[in-house]
């Protein structure tokens, strides 16, 4: 049995569970106006020019082979799963595509799209940290577009 002491120290180190420290700004005494040297430069390069695009010099290698309706299965699977996030934390990496992994499959005329959860993508978290363990959701989309989750709880 854990003395309170213990527990207490396991909870908080399970707690910070890799979350590398927020960075610290010099604002200056009142904390309310940032200073200049404080404030990130601004980025002034243009996605929308040839010039500025990384355009690649060799054959591209695919991440992966989809058909358009298994895109758009990927898709429906993916914004019922950010209806479920907190949206409060819709703007943390942890609760945005960036950190969702999709596996699409083809059975019996349905699409099943298995949405993985990969926080270890996230910048602020460090390679192999997870939040839940086994965290997935699994999502049927028939044909015609109509989005089943798999009921299992929560």
């Amino acid at each position: 049995m854990l003395s309170p002491h213990h527990l207490i120290l396991l909870v908080s180190l399970l707690a910070d569970g890799g979350a590398l420290p927020l960075p610290v700004g010099d604002a200056g005494t009142d904390a309310g106006t940032p200073s200049p040297h404080a404030l990130p430069a601004p980025v002034h390069t243009d996605a929308g020019t040839a010039t500025a695009i990384p355009w690649p010099e060799t054959e591209l290698e695919p991440l992966g082979t989809l058909d358009g309706p298994a895109v758009l299965a990927a898709h429906t699977a993916l914004q019922e799963v950010m209806k479920r996030f907190p949206k409060t934390s819709t703007k943390s990496c942890a609760f945005s595509p960036r950190a969702l992994e999709f596996v699409v499959g083809y059975q019996s005329g349905w699409y099943f799209v298995r949405v993985n959860r990969r926080v270890d993508k996230c910048p602020e978290f460090g390679p192999g940290v997870t939040l839940e363990y086994d965290w997935f959701e699994l999502y049927a989309v028939s044909p015609e577009g109509r989005v089943e989750r798999y009921p299992y709880m929560p």
